[in-house]
């Protein structure tokens, strides 16, 4: 038994992983305005209820660069006083069990791969796209970090006037169009041209993702994840039309573009980093 946690931005989640399968699901509300020593605090409270003696260890991911050796956080995205915070051993001095931490969306992938849409595949990419819009790959049935935990940082590619996340994240939709990505799905499901259109547009955007992982790993397959893949069937045919100029269309062929459906795949990915 592994306890996964997720790091959000303004939600922390957690559960327990026995055989593929999530127990006891936490989810609080995280305010990340506090103090660094505050916001530790409320992170060890919130894991302790889950702390029993058939848990084996703990792995966390965060929405941050992570020295994955080390288990230190650097920069954490939208937890302004997490500029370097050696999580693993604060979290090892404290519950006494291995610590394994690493960025979020590497979980994401990390999870879908060992228990989710993408098993038995060996090369495989998530794509997250909410807030902003980053990668996760699983190379050769391993996670790979990179040098320095930032490879799949596709999102800060150069795209046009900006990069790729300012287009293909929710950002879109409140710079270009004065709304939100929730409140534009909800206006499309019933219907709306303005909101119908702006998925189209997203999906031209998402393209350009697709052809950055594509490009960079060649994988057999793609997961969209995060909160703006709830709207996937909205933006499907738009992205897969954009794809069709890419330089190698047999890949295109053969490549999976699925749509992440368990909501707790990024826990279950958090605990796998402990065994892996």
């Amino acid at each position: 038994m592994i306890i996964g946690v997720d790091l959000g931005g303004t939600n922390i989640r957690a559960g327990i992983e026995s055989g593929g399968n999530l127990f006891s699901p936490r989810r609080d509300p995280f305010n990340t305005k506090q103090s660094k020593p505050e916001t530790l605090n409320a992170l060890k409270e919130f894991i302790r209820p889950l702390i029993k003696p058939e848990v084996k260890g703990i792995g966390i991911g965060v929405p941050s660069v992570v020295d994955v050796g080390k288990g230190i956080v650097f920069n954490a995205t939208n937890i302004p006083s997490w500029d370097r915070v050696p999580l693993k051993d604060i979290l090892e001095d404290e519950f006494r069990m291995p610590v394994v931490v690493n960025n979020d969306v590497n979980c994401f992938i990390l999870g879908e791969h060992q228990f989710g849409l993408v098993k038995g595949l060996k090369n495989v990419v998530g794509i997250s796209s909410g807030t902003g819009l980053g990668a996760g790959i699983v190379i050769n049935n391993q996670l790979y970090n990179g040098s320095n935990c930032g490879a799949g940082e596709i999102g800060l590619l150069h795209y046009l006037d900006h990069n790729i996340e300012y287009y293909a994240s929710g950002n879109l939709f409140q710079v270009r169009h004065n709304t939100t990505a929730a409140a534009a799905h909800k206006l499309a499901l019933e219907g709306d041209t303005a909101a119908l259109g702006y998925w189209d547009e997203f999906g031209v955007h998402m393209a350009q993702a697709v052809k950055s992982a594509v490009l960079a790993y060649d994988p057999e397959a793609i997961v969209l994840g995060g909160s703006l893949s709830k709207a996937f069937n909205l933006f499907s045919r738009s992205m897969h039309d954009s794809l069709q100029d890419f330089p190698f269309p047999e890949s295109i062929k053969r490549l999976k573009i699925c749509q992440s459906q368990n909501p707790d795949i990024t826990l279950l990915g958090a605990a796998a980093l402990v065994k892996i």
